[in-house]
């Protein structure tokens, strides 16, 4: 990273997968960070988190020990969500399809929140603990709600706790889309969540381990990416002997490859 950082002014980080693994921060990567603060470089944390920017904050601050002035950029998908359900935007009531812990997303406005029977449409910010690897019981539960327009914080479709892998909200969002239904997406790889970041034209290094959000995002805005091998797409490095395969399967490029995240 240090042989590359003077020729970007702007450096967007992903979170899970990157920063951490969910369970433990990566060091490489904190080192990374406290490089670009003392040399005064200009970066933001962007995360598909569906949940409010406060909660990811005292996250990293609680559970990585990050110290708070090096998290003053955060932007989530959870919280650019949160706007459409304060402005009504797709209509006043709304079913939560996620678990409990993500109730902060819709805080200040429970009295909206109804059964998937009366509600206008379906929020969903991942799966049920009670149900949280068995797909068949979402493809159940939407079938006969696809009239309703789902709104999806959280594009991802996996995510590695330590060493386990879970479902994301994305994957809900796909198995809507499989039946017929109409999804709203909020976070990356789509070119409106990084309108929250960009206030003019900088030239930008995206770093991320997810070739279909975060790389693809790079490439959807058209600044250049480096790609973590070391997260999500590990298993299926390796598969494989040419990691050009790997990038053209997802039909995305990268100008920089790093196993993990390092200074």
């Amino acid at each position: 990273m240090k042989d590359i950082t003077e020729n970007y002014e702007l450096f967007i980080l992903d979170l899970w997968g990157v920063v951490h693994n969910g369970v433990t921060p990566y060091q490489g990567a904190l080192k990374t960070i406290e490089e670009l603060y003392n040399n005064n470089k200009k970066y933001y944390f962007l995360s598909n988190a569906p949940r409010p920017i406060s909660d990811v904050k005292d996250f990293l601050k609680r559970r990585m020990k990050i110290e708070e002035k090096y998290l003053q950029n955060i932007i989530t998908s959870g919280e650019a969500a949160i706007n459409s359900i304060k402005n009504f935007k797709y209509g006043k009531f709304f079913f939560h399809l996620g678990p409990e812990r993500d109730k902060n997303i819709y805080e200040g406005y429970e009295k909206y929140k109804t059964d998937l029977k009366t509600c206008d449409y379906i929020l969903c910010t991942g799966l049920y603990d009670h149900a949280s690897e068995n797909l068949n019981f979402y493809e159940k539960l939407l079938e006969k709600s696809l009239t309703k327009k789902m709104i999806c914080t959280n594009p991802d479709l996996v995510v590695d706790r330590g060493a386990t892998q879970e479902y994301c909200a994305g994957q809900i969002a796909k198995i809507f889309e499989n039946l017929g239904g109409k999804v709203v997406y909020f976070g990356k790889p789509y070119k409106e969540i990084y309108k929250l970041i960009f206030k003019k034209k900088e030239k930008c290094l995206i770093i991320g381990d997810n070739l279909r959000t975060d790389i693809k995002g790079a490439n959807l805005i058209k600044q250049d990416s480096l790609f973590i091998m070391d997260g999500i797409h590990k298993h299926e490095i390796e598969n494989t002997q040419d990691i050009n395969l790997l990038l053209n399967t997802y039909g995305v490029k990268t100008e920089f490859i790093q196993n993990k995240l390092n200074w």
